[in-house]
């Protein structure tokens, strides 16, 4: 991107809003294609552009990224000669294009989304929705104020075997839902993403456009592509990464968005690299109802769960759920029809006590499916009706922020109690330091 001064940033960035709200949303017919542009088409905007591809009534027009070989990639995949940037507010100020798709690293989110709110496109963007918990806020506060569909890219809410899972579990499948373990397990030990030095960036990427917002800092591949998601200057690593689809799920099924306190423990316990998440994570957060859901973040042993391999854990007084992506099995519970007494030797050898259990639910098994196709299928589908999608940005952002006060937590070492109204702890000032963080000038935080 052209290299502008902070006033010129602010500037166009109000004059952004001000178009938008002298414009009015163009009213789609029966048959006309959505027309959308792509803001990063690398990794999940590949895989995401995949699913919009499936979709007859979207046409991609558009496509921006910093990496030339993504860029011709995608469009060769879209085959109707897309227009590039390697700018993506020129790609904003296209007045034909309907709506855009956001998956650039997590720091980026925030300033594209709210752009792309006051250029008056609607928005689909990648998970997870914004790097702290202020700028996520401002998020929903331009879409709200825009008046923009939107759509976060958790997409767990649009899989029909998942919305029937989740209507099982709250009329009382697995009864009382006491506890909700997740999981981000793999072995990366010993080298995991490695120790590069730090070098020149490749010739056709502009690593000042890719940093951002983000602190200066020199080039280093392992800071680049899928591998950002190892350092907090990018993203809040596999917490957020993966943990937003975890903590989604379990606001949807318990009805409640928002934690009461959090704690958290970990950090670098093995590995040799250069990165500065943990590969090594515990977390837990207590919700009203009186749930417990924890995070286990385990990158140095590639055993899966302790009951079977499975990503979250749903744990209820007449069975447990074991779910992945995009299926599930449900195992009953042995439940004692009597007391615990104290037996008798001869007691216990007569059987007494293992006759006694029995099982109130029935077992099942789901098989997996890939939500994806079906969440970009909701996108346009609102984009027309107007009316909210399945993660609308308000879920999203719920859903992000449970993550990003864990990362609080073990960043500061403290028990936090959470009030989500006010979106501030209420015992720490310090831990409320962290809810935003200064953006590298000439980038701001656009004031809606």
């Amino acid at each position: 991107m052209e290299p502008i001064s902070r006033r010129e940033f602010t500037k166009r960035t109000a004059a952004a809003g001000f178009a938008a709200a002298l414009s009015r949303t163009r009213i789609l017919g029966a048959n006309e294609r959505i027309r959308l542009g792509f803001i990063g088409v690398g990794n999940r905007g590949d895989q995401v552009l995949d699913g919009f591809l499936e979709q007859k009534d979207a046409e991609v027009v558009a496509v921006c990224d910093l990496w030339q070989p993504y860029l011709d990639f995608s469009a060769r995949k879209i085959g109707t000669n897309p227009q590039q940037f390697k700018d993506y507010r020129k790609l904003l100020d296209r007045k034909d294009i309907d709506a855009v798709v956001i998956a650039t690293p997590d720091h980026w989110h925030a300033l594209q989304t709210i752009q792309a709110c006051q250029a008056g496109k609607d928005v689909y963007v990648e998970k997870p929705l914004s790097l702290c918990v202020v700028e996520g806020r401002r998020m929903v506060e331009a879409a709200r104020k825009y008046q923009r569909v939107t759509q976060v890219g958790l997409m767990r809410r649009s899989g029909a075997k998942l919305q029937e899972a989740v209507e099982y579990l709250q009329g009382g499948g697995i009864g009382k839902i006491t506890a909700i373990r997740t999981f981000h397990i793999q072995n990366e030990w010993p080298v995991g993403i490695g120790n590069p030095q730090n070098c020149e960036p490749p010739d056709g990427l502009d690593w000042e456009a890719w940093l951002g917002p983000a602190p200066k800092v020199p080039y280093n591949v392992n800071r680049t592509f899928y591998r950002f998601r190892w350092f907090y200057d990018y993203s809040g690593g596999q917490l957020s990464n993966m943990g937003a689809h975890y903590l989604d799920f379990s606001h949807w099924l318990l009805g409640h968005d928002s934690p009461l306190a959090v704690t958290a423990m970990g950090g670098k316990y093995a590995m040799e690299d250069n990165r500065d998440i943990p590969d090594t994570l515990e977390v837990i957060w207590s919700y009203p109802g009186n749930t417990l859901i924890t995070f286990s973040q385990l990158d140095t042993n590639g055993a899966g769960a302790a009951v079977r391999d499975c990503n979250t854990e749903i744990r209820g007084t007449k069975g447990t759920m074991y779910m992945n992506w995009g299926g599930y099995e449900v195992v009953p519970d042995a439940i004692s029809g009597m007391d615990f007494p104290a037996l008798s030797p001869l007691e216990r050898a007569s059987g007494q006590w293992r006759n006694s259990h029995k099982t109130l639910i029935e077992s099942r098994k789901v098989e997996e499916e890939d939500a994806t196709g079906p969440h970009t299928r909701n996108f346009l589908d609102c984009v027309r009706s107007r009316k909210p999608c399945h993660c609308d940005i308000e879920t999203g952002h719920r859903s992000t922020v449970a993550t990003l006060i864990a990362a609080i937590a073990l960043k500061t070492q403290t028990h936090l109690q959470w009030d989500g109204t006010k979106e501030r702890f209420t015992n720490s000032e310090a831990a409320n330091r962290h809810l935003s963080y200064r953006y590298r000038a000439p980038y701001v935080l656009p004031e809606v």
